[in-house]
Parts: structure tokens; C-alpha cells; sequence
């Protein structure tokens, strides 16, 4: 992966994580101390849709959530955006985030935070996708000639 594509990879796995496995994944690491820049600070955002997938977008409604950017001592500044109201989540996450940028550290972080995270979510959509499935219908037409 490119680097900002990784950067995109761990920022997903990040913002998705259970708070809890978060931060107790992130408790044995000796993150670096920050300061907060913004936040962490809830609002809304306007979800968008589009009608068939490809269609004219529309307003879905609006959803919670929660920003933070923090710079630690080492200069790297990091964001997060979480869905909900967790502050301590987009903290810890944006946290991270800085850290995983310091390419002394970011090999043992993804490996030790985000390469578990990323598995438990895998795991989770496998674990949907296989209820989805034990549920699906398949309609077809029978048509005659005459």
C-alpha cells in the first residue's frame, strides 16, 4: 500500500474500532503525550444517498458525530472522526493516529493495534454476511411457449 493509503487503511480501522478494544489495545502502548488542537467535540453531518447507487444524490438525514486533533511531542499531528458521541474514542483514535506516523513506531502499532482491530472487523462482517446469507431467497420466472 502507498502511504497515504495506509494512513486511510488505519484511520478506518480506527474510527470503526469498539471503543473498549481500543482502548485496551492502545493501553499497552506507550503513546506519546499530545495536545489537543480541536476537540473533541461533537456536531452533525448531513448523510447523503443516492437513489439506485448511482443516481441523483438526496439527504438521507443527519448523524452524530464526533471530531479531535491532537499533536503529540514528536510533531505529528493526527485526526480522527468517529460516528456517535465516544470523545474518548476520537481522542484515543486521533492519538494514534499521530503516533502511527512516526516510522520508528509504525510497524509495531499497526501490528499490535490496528492489525487486531482490522481482524475483529473482518471477522464481524464475515460473521453478517454468512447470517445474511442463510436468509437469502432466489425468485426466478418460469415462462411457457405456446
Amino acid at each position: 500500500m502507498t502511504d497515504p493509503t495506509r494512513r486511510q487503511h488505519w484511520m478506518s480501522v480506527l474510527a470503526r474500532a469498539d471503543a473498549a478494544a481500543l482502548r485496551s489495545l492502545a493501553a499497552a502502548q506507550a503513546l506519546p503525550q499530545h495536545v489537543r488542537l480541536r476537540g473533541p467535540e461533537a456536531g452533525l453531518v448531513m448523510v447523503q444517498g443516492r437513489a439506485g447507487g448511482s443516481g441523483a444524490a438526496f439527504n438521507l438525514g443527519e448523524m452524530t458525530v464526533v471530531r479531535c486533533t491532537v499533536r503529540n511531542a514528536a510533531g505529528q499531528t493526527g485526526h480522527a472522526t468517529i460516528c456517535g458521541r465516544a470523545l474518548e474514542h476520537a481522542e484515543l483514535a486521533a492519538a494514534l493516529d499521530a503516533a502511527l506516523q512516526d516510522p520508528a513506531r509504525q510497524a509495531d502499532l499497526l501490528d499490535a493495534v490496528v492489525a487486531p482491530l482490522a481482524a475483529a472487523q473482518a471477522a464481524a462482517r464475515q460473521a453478517t454476511a454468512e447470517r445474511t446469507a442463510a436468509t437469502r431467497v432466489q425468485f426466478f420466472t418460469m415462462a411457457t411457449m405456446r
